[in-house]
């Protein structure tokens, strides 16, 4: 019990700890072609990592938790092709441009599966050599 309380306070510092990073990086962009746009979707993988990680702080979920990150983001991306009208109504807020985009890119892949990786590895960190069930 105690271990789990560590690690879900260790999940909510780094929650604390990547969410304005990814915030102030929409907000904020460098002229450099490698610092674009697409490079928050680094961001964006770490924090539901680290979010769903909140709820299902298992060993197994360690793994787990990125593939089914990248998965939902990759088809999210998909999502982006299509434009009904609920979903132009919910990409007209703020939330939802950060939630779910708004334009398509081919250039976010690369940047989904390297925060996929990146959140796998915070996750490692944050559990203890102790295993969890």
């Amino acid at each position: 019990m105690q271990l789990l309380t560590k690690v879900r306070k260790r999940s909510l510092l780094s929650l604390a700890i990547i969410l304005p990073i990814g915030l102030l990086y929409s907000h904020y962009r460098y002229s450099t072609w490698w610092l674009n746009q697409e490079v928050g979707g680094i961001f964006y993988e770490i924090f539901w990592c680290l979010f769903a990680f909140l709820f299902i702080p298992t060993q197994r979920a360690v793994w787990q938790i990125p593939v089914w990150v990248l998965v939902i983001t990759c088809l999210l991306e998909f999502m982006q092709l299509w434009h009904p009208p609920f979903l132009n109504w919910v990409r007209s807020f703020w939330w939802g441009k950060m939630l779910i985009g708004t334009v398509f890119t081919w250039a976010d892949f690369p940047y989904y599966f390297m925060g996929s990786g990146l959140g796998w590895l915070w996750l490692r960190l944050i559990v203890p050599k102790a295993k969890l069930k």
